[in-house]
């Protein structure tokens, strides 16, 4: 055990001393900040948004004075009434005074209006939502003359009100946290576990592995790697993940932010869940690209050789993220079972409800026993490779490897 912690600390010191990691991570950090600026940066661009400024003549009176309501509608409009003929209103959209026009006219049972500019352009028309409150308000209009009451008004407009529930008693997650979070946690696992096959390469090249496999063992030097450069991504994603959520809060507006990130259902619970679930992740895919690290002997055949690991992750991200439009499917819960995608796909099911106990004991078993498959057959290739200095290995003769250990 003390060996796994000197290698782990040997492991940390180099990872966070590395220039490319500081300067990716300050890059990140100041990405973070001005992307949650974003919003205010437009805004000082853009300036201080004008009202759009409407004058709408209507000389037979035919919405009885009432067009004024419409300003209390709250449409991003100023509405102006006025009795103004057509070379009036001409001049006032030369002068800037307004920007449109609308001229109401009754010509027996239809309403026409004529929507005046000074430049038509294919683009333009008329906007839909002053349509829809000339409708109202004209039958609105209509209705006062008939004498009814207020109550036999209210009953033939009523206010209707949506609400969109389940036949389950599953919560409503929200899915852009979860979307959020996934895209995080592919991040952690895919980037942090790259690392470990970065790092055992870059050391086979420096000869610094012959020194750790004559004073420690190969199984050694592999769990002390995949736990110290796990603990910085951990760090790491805790560094940012802070940045991200103060920056939330000090730029973004409030009732926004709680619109779109709807935090009621992170729990206690679910948070240890979804760090039990980043924690087995990162180790599977860890181990996969120790096993693809201790094939290649130069730094340049890493991509190379990490380019079926990289598939995997992929894949199993965007399973993930497909079955998230359609969280009840079949797809769903077979993706939060295999261990490619279940770190990314399972905490969004038990956000939504969507997974019992045994669903959970069961991704986590399967993961559970793929990363002690997987880490058997990585630290037995990677103890008979490791000092290999030679091409880059194939299949065949990682088969032939572990086949003749196994012998």
């Amino acid at each position: 055990m003390q060996d796994v912690i000197t290698v782990m600390k040997f492991t940390i010191k180099d990872m966070v001393t590395r220039k490319s990691f500081i300067i990716s991570t300050l890059i990140i950090l100041v990405m973070i900040v001005i992307g949650f600026n974003v919003p205010n940066i437009i805004s000082s661009i853009k300036g201080e948004e004008t009202e759009t400024k409407i004058l709408i003549v209507d000389s037979q009176n035919i919405f009885e004075g009432s067009l004024s309501l419409i300003n209390s509608e709250d449409l991003n409009y100023e509405i102006q009434v006025g009795q103004n003929t057509f070379d009036e209103i001409k001049e006032k959209l030369e002068n800037g005074d307004i920007d449109s026009a609308i001229i109401v006219e009754e010509n027996e049972n239809t309403i026409k209006m004529r929507y005046i500019l000074e430049n038509m352009s294919m683009m333009d028309s008329v906007p839909e939502d002053i349509i829809t409150a000339l409708n109202s308000l004209y039958t609105n209009v209509k209705i006062s003359k008939l004498g009814l009451t207020e109550e036999q008004i209210k009953s033939i407009t009523p206010n209707f009100e949506f609400e969109i529930e389940s036949t389950g008693d599953e919560a409503q997650g929200n899915i852009f946290l979860m979307m959020f979070m996934s895209i995080a946690l592919f991040y952690a696992i895919y980037f942090c576990a790259y690392q470990v096959s970065s790092s055992i390469t870059t050391e086979k090249t420096s000869k610094i592995m012959e020194t750790l496999v004559t004073s420690t063992s190969p199984k050694t030097i592999i769990l002390g790697k995949t736990i110290g450069i796990g603990l910085v991504g951990l760090l790491q994603m805790v560094l940012l993940v802070i940045t991200a959520y103060v920056c939330a809060n000090a730029f973004l507006d409030k009732e926004l932010l709680a619109s779109v990130l709807d935090v009621s259902n992170l729990t206690i619970g679910f948070v240890l869940i979804t760090f039990l679930y980043f924690i087995l992740g990162y180790f599977t895919y860890a181990f996969l690209y120790a096993l693809t690290g201790s094939t290649v002997s130069k730094p340049e055949d890493i991509q190379s050789a990490n380019g079926p690991v990289a598939i995997l992750a992929v894949i199993g991200f965007y399973l993930s993220y497909f079955t998230m439009l359609n969280p009840t499917s079949s797809l769903n819960a077979i993706a939060s079972l295999l261990p490619i995608s279940s770190p990314f796909c399972m905490p969004f099911r038990i956000m939504m409800g969507l997974a019992n106990t045994w669903d959970i004991v069961i991704s986590v078993l399967i993961l559970f026993v793929t990363i002690l498959l997987i880490a058997k057959i990585a630290i037995k290739i990677y103890s008979s490779a490791i000092l290999n200095y030679g091409t880059k290995m194939n299949l065949k003769d990682i088969f032939k490897i572990y086949k003749d250990k196994n012998n």
